[in-house]
């Protein structure tokens, strides 16, 4: 991927001018909530007849509500959604008879909540942009939600402004490289102004693409540190899915996704569900969202093309992740305490861990927290701040032929006594429960066994995800009827 830094592209006024000078181009806007921040470009930069067809800003909500239909939230994809139809139904039953036969028409809506005077509120958006690419043809739409990291309302006003001048700049004459808009998104920008959590594209110009790529794109490109998808390949919002939800997340290369992963997710989901239940009445098992995250940099370690990201490899895992039911985080959150501060800030709920003891003896590495002035101290206080709690399960040591668990687990001298105190304050707790059948699958002795054609491997897998892989020739495997002779 070309970082952003090193294109060479067109400044936030040339794009709006191009547009207001481009005359097959004509289109409304609707902006709630943050001022006219992004039509206000087009005013500036001259020529602004030949684009708007419509500003309009409807703050109050009886207004909005009578415009757009009610809603339980303002600043919501359903809200942008209805912004969107009726006023893309107004533009084309208002202009279409006369000057369809030569005009794209777009609209573009966001509806927003920059900072109050106060300081107090979540800096959010969604913004979106309904478009013809050809004259009379049926729409495709964007939708992103982005997040305002500036820290006073003029300077969250003016990056919304940028920001939606190159959604609708991308969207009209980029839509063919979904990969180049996205990279666009930013530009005039950087990441510590504007973060994108979320992209969805739809209608007949993007009809084959498939959404967990850009999912995984967004963190790539650096838009945003996370994303989500559902195991149906959705798109997720994660203020949205997390919001004020206890969550259990498994991080796994999941490479594939083994018995082990499932046992350990189930068992610490069983006892994760006690401690919630605990929270008091309403807080039950139901409410648990559980995740299944892939870190960048275990795709980059773990990718056969050399520390590239291998997109075929991603959405194989992907693939069978989705035969579990699993809903996927991407994150560029290596240290769990920073996956932890990023989850934090949709919930205030229990947060579970599932891990197993390998990756606990490396949370103890002090040389990963030399960027933190109080060091493994430091990490450990951020990580178990307020309601985390890590559930660990057993290895298998197969060279002293036993069970370690995290009642027995040996850390070196110096942090033996921190890892005693964070046991008995119940920060950490060991799974019970476990399969020991399940304590000696491993991803990596599975592709070993694929690549030796050992139907063994199968044994190792759940069912479903062993069909699939069978299925679609994943992770190296050959049929049986292919060159090499006949094994699984």
């Amino acid at each position: 991927m070309e970082p952003r830094s090193d294109r060479e592209c067109p400044t936030t006024r040339e794009k709006a001018l191009r547009i207001n000078l481009d005359r097959r181009r004509y289109g409304n806007f609707a902006e709630i909530g943050a001022g006219q921040e992004v039509v206000r470009w087009f005013f500036q930069v001259g020529g602004a007849a030949g684009t708007i067809a419509k500003s309009i800003s409807a703050y109050d909500m009886r207004v909005s509500d009578d415009m757009y239909g009610p809603a339980a939230r303002y600043v919501s994809r359903d809200r942008l959604e209805s912004m969107l139809d009726r006023e893309h139904d107004m533009l084309l039953a208002r202009l279409g008879p006369g000057r369809g036969a030569e005009t794209d028409f777009f609209t573009f809506a966001d509806t927003v909540a920059a900072r109050n005077h106060l300081g107090t509120n979540e800096c959010h958006g969604w913004m979106g942009i309904q478009f013809q690419s050809t004259p009379g043809s049926a729409p495709s739409r964007i939708v992103v939600h982005v997040r305002m990291l500036d820290r006073d309302n003029v300077s969250q006003q003016q990056a919304l402004g940028v920001v939606g001048v190159n959604l609708i700049h991308g969207a009209l004459y980029q839509f063919g490289d979904p990969d180049e808009l996205m990279r666009s998104l930013l530009d005039d920008l950087t990441p510590d102004r504007i973060e994108i959590d979320m992209i969805r594209f739809s209608g007949p110009e993007f009809r084959s693409l498939d959404h967990r790529l850009l999912s995984l794109k967004l963190v790539q490109l650096g838009l945003s540190d996370a994303a989500m998808f559902s195991a149906a390949g959705e798109v997720l919002q994660p203020s949205e899915a997390l919001h004020k939800k206890p969550i259990l997340v498994e991080r796994g290369s999941f490479r594939p996704v083994t018995l082990t992963n499932l046992d350990m997710l189930r068992a610490a989901r069983r006892q994760f569900a006690g401690h919630v239940a605990a929270g008091g009445p309403g807080s039950g098992e139901s409410e648990i969202v559980t995740l299944m995250e892939l870190t960048m940099r275990d795709l980059r370690s773990t990718s056969p093309v050399g520390g590239e990201i291998d997109y075929d490899d991603f959405l194989a895992r992907a693939d069978v992740l989705a035969t579990t039911g699993a809903t996927v985080l991407i994150s560029n959150y290596y240290e769990f305490h920073r996956l932890a501060s990023y989850l934090r800030r949709y919930t205030k709920r229990p947060i579970g861990v599932p891990l197993g003891v390998p990756t606990l003896i490396e949370l103890f590495d002090e040389r990963a927290y030399e960027d933190l002035e109080g060091g493994l101290l430091e990490a450990l206080g951020r990580l178990f701040r307020n309601d985390l709690k890590l559930y660990v399960h057993p290895l298998f040591d197969a060279a002293a032929a036993r069970i370690v668990t995290a009642d027995d687990l040996e850390l070196p001298l110096q942090h033996q006594a921190l890892y005693e105190h964070l046991r008995r304050n119940g920060y950490v707790e060991g799974i019970e429960g476990y399969d020991p059948e399940h304590l000696r699958y491993f991803p990596q002795d599975v592709l070993r066994k694929l690549a030796e054609r050992d139907p063994t491997w199968e044994a190792m897998v759940p069912p479903a995800v062993a069909a699939h892989i069978k299925e679609h020739a994943l992770f190296g495997y050959r049929r049986p009827d292919a060159a090499g002779g006949p094994g699984a």
